[in-house]
């Protein structure tokens, strides 16, 4: 392996030699947010897993779902903290929060989700999606009536795994290519007043 691979080092594609369809979608994430995050242009190395990781991300983050927008990024959270992901956890930490309105709860979701402030509901999505980050063949049919019993439907907890594993994808990405979160994420959704 090569010492300069920008595969292995902080190298993030070059926005003007990438494919018109991926500096597009780069270019509108970044007229958004006001910055480029860099799991973008480190996936744009590789043009052709960037379209098939992001048309899978927007089907499962993006989508009319069951789950709220502040559910789903919380199961990411959770499970990046487990996975040890810090890109994760800090990038969709700042996500959660500015769905939440809450500038606390992503440290707490992420430390010990047990004492965050979130609901019954909430707390039962996060003990099942750490189960199928860990121990996903151990799963029952006792796990499905309890999540269903709380009011989940089928694809409420097809989504809460595939959330999950889709996050596991991300984390070990972000792991071996040592991505390091934008500066931007962590005071973004800092400013609500945390309502007691």
């Amino acid at each position: 392996m090569s010492q300069s691979s920008p595969y292995f080092t902080t190298a993030l594609a070059d926005l003007s030699t990438l494919d018109k369809d991926i500096a597009q979608r780069i270019t509108e994430v970044e007229a958004k947010s006001g910055f480029i995050p860099n799991v973008f242009l480190k996936l744009a190395l590789r043009p052709d897993e960037f379209r098939a990781f992001f048309a899978y991300h927007d089907a499962l983050m993006l989508r009319d779902s069951g789950l709220s927008k502040k559910e789903r990024e919380m199961i990411v959270v959770v499970t990046s903290a487990k996975n040890n992901c810090l890109y994760c956890v800090i990038a969709h930490g700042a996500i959660l929060r500015i769905y939440s309105k809450d500038p606390t709860i992503s440290d707490a979701v992420a430390i010990n989700y047990r004492l965050a402030p979130l609901s019954q509901r909430e707390v039962a999505i996060c003990e099942f999606a750490l189960k199928v980050a860990d121990n996903a063949d151990q799963i029952t049919t006792d796990d499905y009536a309890l999540l269903t019993e709380i009011g989940l439907s089928d694809d409420d907890i097809w989504d809460i795994g595939a959330i999950t594993a889709f996050f596991a994808l991300s984390n070990r990405l972000a792991g071996f290519t040592q991505m390091k979160p934008n500066e931007a994420f962590y005071t973004m959704g800092r400013s609500f007043t945390k309502k007691d």
